[in-house]
């Protein structure tokens, strides 16, 4: 008399239970986890895409206080303001007391546009206008601003 007292299940029972497992996800399975990534994606995408033009005007403001700091302190060692912001990195001929460079580097705004340097200025005509034409690349609308600006 053979008895099979082995805890193991039979070969054919065990390869059943293995192909249920490894079979892929159903059709409705995958529509409904895409229609959920579809919902999360209409309702995240247009939050998210109102913080990129946030974000730059933001770091166009940050980059106006760093060269607005640098061109006071240009104006502390000269007695007056430089007529470029060349000047911040390279003493210019008029300079008494240089002690630059200011700046590593002018930066561009986050558009790739220069800023515009005034001295004097026309919003402050005792000292200098700095400022970015902002997304639309046009100057004189909206969209600038500058050290002058409130916003």
């Amino acid at each position: 008399m053979n008895l099979n007292l082995s805890l193991r299940p039979q070969a054919g029972a065990l390869a059943g239970k293995t192909r249920r497992r490894h079979r892929g996800f159903t059709l409705v399975e995958m529509l409904l986890v895409i229609t959920i990534i579809g919902i999360l994606a209409a309702l995240v995408v247009p939050k998210m895409m109102g913080r990129s033009e946030q974000a730059r005007q933001s770091a166009a403001r940050a980059d106006i206080a760093s060269i607005k700091t640098a061109l006071d302190a240009y104006e502390v060692d000269n007695g007056s303001y430089p007529k470029t912001l060349a000047d911040l990195l390279q003493a210019p001929r008029q300079a008494r007391n240089w002690r630059g460079p200011y700046l590593d580097k002018i930066p561009q705004d986050p558009w790739g546009i220069e800023y515009l340097y005034a001295q004097p200025g026309r919003q402050n005509a005792t000292s200098f206008d700095l400022s970015s034409i902002g997304p639309d690349g046009k100057a004189g609308t909206e969209d600038d601003f500058g050290n002058w600006t409130a916003k």
